[in-house]
């Protein structure tokens, strides 16, 4: 065998890893599918949990006890639950009152939509589309749909509830980790704090984007006569915390109410402030500080909506950057080799230094060597 032979990488050894790599990953997500109902009120629970729990430090260096400091934690997380789901119960509620309201106005814009498209010779499918999109007994069980999925995502209420608890204890005593163990286990609560802190800032970058989109898109409603507008401001802060897709979600409700009570040029009003107020800040600006803050690529964030909500259903949207943080911790930060794609990732922590010098090539004599059992 010759020395060039000797040299070349395991070609086969590589592929059957990736191969394997894959299938181990379909089983897990498999798995993960499986019990969704069970890990996503988990997750959710571990989330409100991490973003809570800096509120002990500051507690116990007055001298709180810790059990004090540890039931304000548990207060504020179970505080911050019921008013996401007394959010979305509140706006998806009215949403279906004032659809039943508007029903005969709803029958009359529908006509009116038939009757342009028909006139545009768009008939057929488009007018059947359409039609179905102004169904007030379609929207009465969108508006259902949506409650439900809301229900669902916090429908295991009192297990998210108790999850809070636990680990809400649990991190009291987690909190000393670095006392004990961190010598042995430096690394390991390095990337634990990097995960939790990008989280955090994940959702304070989210909330803060949020209230501003909503405060804009409220104002705006209120001058252009849109009932309700207080709800459907809820609705776009409550929407925003589901990346990039979330303004459609808050859209569709003031939109159609526009139409209903103002015809086409109201309606095409609302859509306008909203392209240009939540498109350009939720789409365009908001995701480049979330990249930033939490080092995610741009791509990679608006894929995980999607990824996480097949996997785990409708709370994977709002948990989509903290799972693909938690995945990035768990199974490529351990592994010096997975460099490359933790920069694939958005990770700039791993980027080489400006101007650093590229790593030094073997010392290799080129000339031919004059062994002949070096070439057999």
């Amino acid at each position: 065998m010759s020395e060039q032979d000797q040299g070349a990488p395991p070609v086969a050894g590589a592929a059957s890893r990736t191969l394997l790599v894959l299938a181990a990953t379909v089983v897990v997500l498999g798995g993960v599918w499986a019990g969704r109902d069970l890990l996503g009120p988990l997750a959710l629970g571990a989330v409100v949990v991490v973003i809570v729990h800096p509120l002990r430090h500051p507690l116990v260096r007055r001298g709180w006890p810790s059990w004090a400091a540890t039931t304000v934690v548990v207060v504020v997380g179970w505080l911050v639950l019921l008013t996401i789901a007394g959010l979305i119960a509140f706006a998806v509620a009215r949403f279906a009152v004032m659809v039943g309201d508007y029903t005969d106005e709803l029958g009359v814009a529908l006509d009116e939509v038939s009757a342009r498209l028909a006139a545009l010779g768009l008939e057929g499918a488009a007018a059947d589309a359409a039609s179905g999109a102004l169904d007030p007994a379609r929207l009465v069980d969108l508006a259902t749909s949506l409650g439900s999925s809301a229900v669902s995502v916090l429908g295991a209420l009192f297990l998210v509830f108790a999850y809070v608890l636990f680990m809400a204890a649990d991190g009291a005593r987690y909190a000393h980790a670095g006392d004990v163990f961190g010598a042995e286990r430096s690394a390991t609560l390095a990337r634990v704090a990097r995960f939790t802190s990008g989280v955090r800032r994940y959702y304070v970058v989210n909330a803060t984007f949020g209230a501003v989109v909503a405060v804009i898109d409220g104002i705006a409603l209120w001058m252009l006569g849109v009932p309700a507008p207080v709800v459907w401001a809820i609705l776009a802060f409550v929407t925003n915390f589901v990346p990039n897709i979330g303004f459609v979600l808050g859209l569709v409700p003031p939109a159609v109410l526009a139409l209903v009570v103002g015809g086409w040029p109201l309606m095409l009003a609302v859509v306008a402030v909203y392209c240009v107020v939540n498109v350009v800040l939720q789409v365009l600006v908001q995701p480049k500080f979330v990249s930033d803050a939490v080092d995610l690529s741009l791509t990679l964030s608006f894929v995980s909506v999607t990824f996480w909500s097949f996997v785990i259903g409708p709370v994977g949207a709002v948990l989509s950057i903290p799972l693909t943080l938690l995945v990035r911790a768990l199974v490529l930060e351990p592994d010096p080799s997975t460099r490359w794609l933790r920069w694939l990732s958005g990770d700039r922590g791993v980027a080489p230094a400006p101007g650093a010098a590229p790593p030094a090539a073997p010392d290799v004599d080129p000339r031919p060597s004059a062994d002949p059992a070096a070439t057999s």
